[in-house]
This record gives structure tokens, C-alpha cells and sequence, in this order.
């Protein structure tokens, strides 16, 4: 599956059906990562070494063919190949979710962290609630890709792109609201840079893939309780899980 995925992306420019098939493999491992057996397989067998080796090595792999498919499919927006409205149509529902559960509002200022070429999830967190969202991204070619999606679909006043980091940003203090995607793998580094640069009464909601969902996502095994008040969200038949964390102290009134 790895070499699978790797050659199809290798080959995305190449000819007319490539898109397709690398969406095709994509699909199959989302597939794979569905399956119930391979959940129970992976309980037995994730321990060993050759088998997190591979784990790995197939995340990586996966990811980057994601990003690439992000950006070519971003490209054919900003060609105008593709209807922009078609995929503001197909926003997922558990977007809308994490939206409500988080209570972004109008009022809300919303940080995204790896929002990518295809910035869905801002742009639907925009389009739901009427709030403000700022993307970050450490890829260039992705934020100015996002910057022209968020420009074709009306959202560009709303929805703002940067490469800077959290503790760079003077919005860090007056956002409500901030979001790490599953595709970004510095979590623990970024909560505690978020420790300092965001006010006592932000959320932060996590996306991550542990156990078999690592195929796919970065994860995120670490006690946070010590700092945290979380709240986990159901995911079941999602790609990724999701974490809602508070400031402990905060809710503690202390």
C-alpha cells in the first residue's frame, strides 16, 4: 500500500485519470483504517517493531500524498476547472459538529493550525458560524493556494492566512477559539506554546489518530490532565478523533 501511494502521487501531473487513482489508494486506506478486523489485528500486532516501522513510514507517505492531492485539487479551483460551490457543498458533517461543540459564534475569533492547500474546515467554520478565522500553515504554496479558495468563495474578508507562529501572532491573546489538524504532528509543542500565548478562556480542539488511525493522522499519546480539562468528542466511522481541551486552572476557578 505504501509504494502504492507513493507512485500514484509521483505521478499526479502526469496524466488525466492521476488525480483519480491516487484518490482511489487514499480511499483504501481510509477504508483499511475503517475496518474492524484491522482494529483488532492492530491491537494484537502494534507493539512489534517492524510493524511501527512500516506504521510509520505509510503515515508519512499518506500525508504527503494528501497534501499533494489538496494542492492539486486546489489548483484546478484557482483554474477554474472546478466549481468552488461544489466543494463548499460537500463540507463535512462533522465540521458542523466541532462547530457546535466548540460554540463558535459570530462573536468567535478562530485560529486554524494546518489548514492546508484546501481549507475546508476554516472556510465552513467561517461559512457556519459567521466567525473570524486566521489559517496558519508552514508551507507557502499551500496558504497562498488556501488565500485564493477563501477569495473565490466569498469568505476572503473572514478568513485570513499566515505562516507565523502562535507566539508571533498579537491575535494569539484575543482568540476564542484555536484548532490543530490531524495532519500536524508538533502537537505537545504547539499546546505548549499555547499555554503562553492564548488567554485562560480559549478552546482548543484537537484533531489526532491514535492506534490504527495513525495510518492517516499524527497522534497524540500524552497525559495532558495535569494542564487540561478535556473533553472527547465521538468520532466513530471519523478518519481522525477529536479533543476539546480548557484551561484546568480556568475551569477550576483558581
Amino acid at each position: 500500500m505504501n509504494e502504492d501511494i507513493k507512485y500514484s502521487a509521483s505521478r499526479l501531473e502526469a496524466c488525466s485519470n492521476c488525480f483519480e487513482i491516487l484518490k482511489d489508494r487514499l480511499d483504501r486506506l481510509c477504508d483499511f483504517i475503517n475496518s474492524l478486523e484491522n482494529v483488532r489485528q492492530w491491537s494484537l500486532w502494534n507493539h512489534d517493531p517492524t510493524v511501527q516501522e512500516q506504521s510509520r513510514k505509510l503515515r508519512t507517505t499518506a500525508v504527503k500524498a494528501l497534501c499533494d492531492l489538496e494542492k492539486y485539487q486546489s489548483r484546478r479551483i484557482h483554474n477554474e476547472e472546478t466549481q468552488i460551490s461544489e466543494y463548499i457543498q460537500k463540507l463535512s458533517h462533522s465540521v458542523r459538529a466541532d462547530v457546535t461543540c466548540m460554540q463558535v459564534t459570530e462573536r468567535s475569533k478562530v485560529v486554524f493550525i494546518g489548514s492546508g492547500a484546501l481549507p475546508l474546515s476554516a472556510l465552513t467554520i467561517a461559512q457556519e458560524s459567521g466567525a473570524e478565522v486566521l489559517c496558519l500553515d508552514i508551507d507557502s504554496e499551500a496558504l497562498e493556494l488556501g488565500r485564493h479558495m477563501a477569495a473565490m468563495s466569498g469568505l476572503g474578508s473572514r478568513v485570513t492566512f499566515s505562516h507565523k507562529r502562535i507566539s508571533e501572532l498579537a491575535v494569539a491573546r484575543e482568540a476564542t477559539h484555536f484548532i490543530i489538524a490531524s495532519l500536524v504532528e508538533n502537537k505537545l509543542e504547539l499546546l505548549e506554546e499555547l499555554k503562553h500565548a492564548a488567554h485562560d478562556q480559549a478552546r482548543i480542539l484537537i484533531r489526532y489518530g491514535n492506534g490504527l488511525k495513525s495510518l492517516f493522522n499524527y497522534p497524540l499519546e500524552a497525559d495532558l490532565s495535569e494542564d487540561w480539562t478535556m473533553n472527547t468528542l465521538g468520532t466513530q466511522g471519523h478518519l481522525y478523533d477529536t479533543i476539546i481541551l480548557e484551561r484546568a486552572i480556568q475551569l477550576k476557578g483558581v
